[in-house]
């Protein structure tokens, strides 16, 4: 057997380069390339190794720098997602807060279901030099370290702590990171003396390996009980979640759809699984959803979930099914997801082959005429009302609607919108007019603030032909925008929408809505008698000139009638630029989006002195009262 003395990093880089994801016709590397933070514990480790390696052969490993460890590790998501689960990063980070900064990063691609190798450096597996700088003391475990914290977040934990576990712990990696059930956040954590030490390691584990994506088809006998109820239906409707685009079965929903006339509603991440004017899309469903999607959802006799794990948002908490006959199809390649909230008809089996059985299944069924004519008059009332709420007041200050209209004008089809947390995703939802099915990149399993700039990156890394266009409030750009920095030292093209509202406007609504009346989210100066942020006095923060100092180019909107119309030219200009450029717009946050007849559960204080809260009960019980126990109860 033909052997290799290397160290357990040296080993680790080299394995990784010649993993392989395959999916059909479909063959690239599972691991793109490497992301690191270097400190103690990595940077003779892991740091070395890909230093050795870009002297031999520095096509190996591509190696990025990040400027925050949980940005990196957004950075690999998003990428992850534009390439359907197929590829990601690998993220290393140093002994202790570097380690533990990847931690939001990781709860992020797990509940996204979306696959990211994390390498946190560890303390020292001999504990002679114990306790290390960074290192965290239990009495009661001296086993435990912060990378413990990583457990509950990681579809696989391992910790290297002899070199000879490198190998079963990286195949095992691998196993997570390409199988669509398992998939999330895979963390090894590496002590920093095992990083360095030597191993001998067998040429096979070295060489090309191809891990083929499992496409699970349906039973059979479950696919007739499908068929049986489409037909017995009088008003079906599907929800499409992000399986349907991980799994590339976009093209099969629209023949399916086509077909049958059955109308669909979108999940945040199933948006793209029709394009925004095909005649059966009713949009987005839910608590931000479209009122045409909510309302057809309302009266719906059968709901046909594809790929979605039905958030609160997507139910908008379990109120958005009111028909009291109402039975529930819930195809998915997880088994948890699809028998979840008590599903009549459970379907464990892959998006795409799914559809491809029903399609050759459905024969000739078609919805009733009288259904299709309700579906065209919903969808054709919410285009009129979202053509308004685009259309330019002349105010200084515009709606985010507005905003939202006149960079939509602005791009090409295949340019890919990011976005995750803040009320611009539930405006984006609505709102957002996708013709192509990666086109909307909104995070929102987890609504990350902090994640979009990152997510731009590795979007724009993913889909180098497509523009990468991050809409940002003033409130997540302040939790994470350094990685501007990343974008002007590797060249990469972003174009960044940032809307300054001097608060957060998300929050501020809720707060509102609840009977808070928007404590703690406006950006003032803070009125120590009266304990609260609450004055007129604006905080004097101007993050165009912030966004300049870390190299981007900027564009300033001033606040004029002619906003809107300089916004679109400034647009024009970031587009045909081939530099990363921020637009900065001040917009009026007390002006909302459209409605959509629909709610989301936050609890509202039982008892209050306040007469804002006593009310917000009312109408909080008032809502309550709709909710079903299971979504799938008749």
């Amino acid at each position: 057997m033909t052997m290799r003395r290397m160290t357990v990093s040296q080993a680790l880089v080299e394995f990784l380069a010649h993993q392989w994801s395959v999916d059909g016709d479909i063959r690239q590397r599972t691991i793109a390339g490497t992301f690191g933070i270097f400190g103690h514990g990595n940077v003779a480790g892991v740091g070395q190794a890909l230093k050795q390696f870009s002297v031999e052969d520095p096509l190996l490993m591509p190696y990025h720098q990040a400027r925050n460890e949980q940005a990196m590790v957004h950075e690999a998501v998003a990428y992850s997602r534009m390439q359907r689960r197929r590829s990601t990063f690998a993220c290393t980070a140093s002994v202790g807060p570097g380690a533990s900064n990847m931690l939001t990063g990781a709860a992020l691609a797990t509940i996204n279901r979306l696959p990211v190798l994390l390498l946190p450096s560890d303390t020292f597996a001999t504990r002679v030099s114990d306790p290390v700088l960074q290192q965290l003391e239990i009495p009661s475990d001296a086993s435990l370290s912060v990378n413990d914290a990583f457990k509950p977040l990681s579809k696989f934990f391992d910790r290297v702590q002899r070199p000879e576990q490198l190998f079963s712990a990286a195949l095992s990696a691998m196993r997570v990171l390409t199988d669509p059930v398992e998939t999330g956040a895979v963390t090894i954590a590496l002590p920093e003396d095992v990083q360095t030490e030597w191993i001998d390691v067998p040429a096979q584990f070295l060489a090309d390996r191809e891990w083929v994506i499992r496409r699970p088809r349906p039973d059979r006998g479950s696919i007739h009980e499908v068929i049986t109820a489409i037909r017995n239906a009088k008003r079906p409707m599907i929800i499409a979640g992000g399986g349907v685009i991980y799994s590339d079965a976009h093209k099969i929903l629209r023949t399916f759809v086509e077909a049958t006339k059955i109308p669909v509603g979108t999940s945040q991440a199933g948006v793209g699984s029709l394009h925004w004017d095909h005649p059966s899309l009713l949009g987005a469903v839910g608590s931000t959803g479209t009122m045409a999607a909510n309302r057809m959802a309302r009266e719906a006799d059968l709901i046909i979930g594809i790929g979605t794990r039905y958030s609160d948002f997507t139910t908008a908490s379990r109120t958005a099914f009111q028909n009291p006959n109402v039975r529930f199809i819930n195809i998915n390649v997880a088994s948890f997801d699809a028998f979840k909230h008590g599903s009549s008809l459970p379907l464990v089996a892959d998006a795409r082959e799914a559809l491809l059985e029903l399609v050759a299944e459905i024969g000739d069924y078609r919805i009733d005429p009288s259904y299709e004519k309700e579906i065209a008059q919903e969808i054709s009332s919410w285009t009129e009302i979202v053509d308004a709420a685009f259309a330019p007041s002349g105010l200084a200050l515009p709606s985010q609607s507005e905003i939202i209209g006149a960079v939509q004008s602005a791009c090409e089809d295949k340019d890919v919108l990011i976005c995750a947390a803040g009320s611009l995703p539930g405006d984006l939802h609505k709102l957002w007019r996708v013709r192509d099915d990666l086109g909307y990149h909104v995070e929102y399993g987890y609504s990350c603030m902090g994640y979009e700039i990152a997510g731009g990156l590795g979007v724009r890394r993913a889909a180098p032909d497509r523009d990468a266009v991050v809409m940002v409030g003033d409130g997540s750009y302040l939790m994470m925008h350094t990685e501007i920095v990343s974008a002007v030292a590797e060249g990469i093209k972003v174009i960044i929408v940032l809307i300054q509202n001097h608060g957060f406007a998300s929050i501020g609504k809720l707060s509102e809505d609840i009977g808070s009346q928007r404590y703690g989210t406006k950006y003032r100066f803070r009125d120590s008698e009266g304990n609260n942020f609450e004055t007129d006095n604006r905080l004097p923060i101007d993050l165009a000139t912030n966004a300049e100092s870390l190299g981007i180019d900027v564009i300033r909107v001033e606040q004029t009638p002619d906003a809107i119309a300089h916004l679109s030219a400034a647009m024009a200009k970031a587009k045909a630029s081939n530099r990363a450029t921020l637009i900065h717009i001040n917009s009026d946050p007390m002006l909302f989006a459209p409605g959509n007849e629909s709610w989301w559960e936050v609890p509202v204080a039982t008892v209050s002195t306040l007469e804002s809260t006593a009310q917000a009960r009312i109408a909080y019980l008032a809502h309550k009262s709709q909710q079903k126990p299971l979504i799938g109860e008749g």
